[in-house]
């Protein structure tokens, strides 16, 4: 069995009285995007400013590659990247000197390679000599990213990384984590897009009040957790009845089919003549309804 990257147990973080993180446990390992996906205020962000020890766990464990944060701090932060949620101006320097400043807090003091290769994959290379503050604000937020990766990092960890980007630059935020991982980069990612959890992340975990309701792989949790959307249309009305029947107007019949039940069968199962049938559309269950499902169970 290989050693987590990431490896958090029973984490706790207090502020005075406020519990913001309850006895959190989960793991994140090579290879993989693991979402932590929760409402404002949910803990994510006490998380992260843990691992990177800007706050102290109250109790708990975090360690990666087997390091405690604590006891090895240097060492642990050597192989992390983390790209923070707010967007921090270098304002009078340009975007190859930040990422050359950045590259020496690691000790990294020739690392035009790797510099100029983030410049080109994230496509900051025709801006590498403006002025940070003359960016516009994708490009502040590819550069955060850049910054994160310049010393090729095998833990990173993503708040927020796409709040408030347009849709070009969220897909292209996407195909580089999706690159990071088929390097072996282990990836910790919050947001608030569900969608984006469901098409990148490989497992997530759903926090509410600093405590972990649910986790596991995200196509086994939608299944679990939500129903296949089938809807029919008829030709004509007719009476009809069917415990999955959710919703009848007009001529359109609506059912939810659990996946435990294959679609064939309870195609058959519903019994209509086929010229009845004018339509037929099948929807897949989606994260954000497991989400809401976790949540209204609260």
């Amino acid at each position: 069995m290989t050693m987590a990257v990431l490896k958090i147990e029973n984490l706790v973080k207090t502020y005075g009285s406020f519990r913001a993180v309850n006895q959190v446990s989960f793991e994140v390992q090579s290879g993989e995007i693991f979402g932590l996906l929760g409402p404002n205020g949910a803990g994510k962000t006490s998380i992260i400013s843990t691992i990177i020890t800007l706050e102290k766990p109250t109790e708990g464990s975090i360690s990666i590659e087997g390091m405690d944060i604590l006891q090895q701090e240097r060492a642990t932060k050597a192989i992390t990247g983390v790209v923070p949620q707010e967007v921090v101006i270098h304002g009078y320097f340009n975007v190859e000197e930040i990422l050359r400043f950045h590259s020496g807090y690691y000790g990294l003091m020739n690392n035009k390679k790797r510099i100029h290769e983030l410049m080109k994959q994230l496509d900051l290379w025709v801006h590498r000599y403006k002025k940070v503050r003359q960016l516009s604000g994708g490009m502040k937020r590819r550069l955060m990213i850049a910054k994160a990766l310049v010393h090729s990092p095998r833990l990173l960890l993503l708040d927020e990384p796409t709040a408030g980007v347009d849709v070009e630059l969220r897909h292209s935020i996407w195909e580089q984590v999706r690159k990071l991982k088929k390097t072996g980069v282990a990836i910790l990612f919050t947001t608030h897009y569900l969608e984006e959890a469901e098409q990148l992340c490989d497992r997530v975990a759903i926090i509410h009040k600093g405590q972990i309701k649910k986790q596991g792989n995200t196509q086994e949790l939608v299944q679990k957790l939500t129903s296949r959307h089938l809807t029919i249309t008829l030709r004509n009305k007719m009476e009809y009845t069917h415990p999955a029947l959710v919703n009848y107007q007009d001529n359109t019949l609506e059912f939810r089919v659990p996946y435990s039940i294959e679609m064939g069968n309870f195609l058959s199962d519903l019994n209509f003549p086929s010229d009845h049938i004018l339509d037929m559309k099948i929807r897949e269950g989606t994260l954000e309804e497991a989400f809401k499902y976790v949540l209204d169970k609260i």
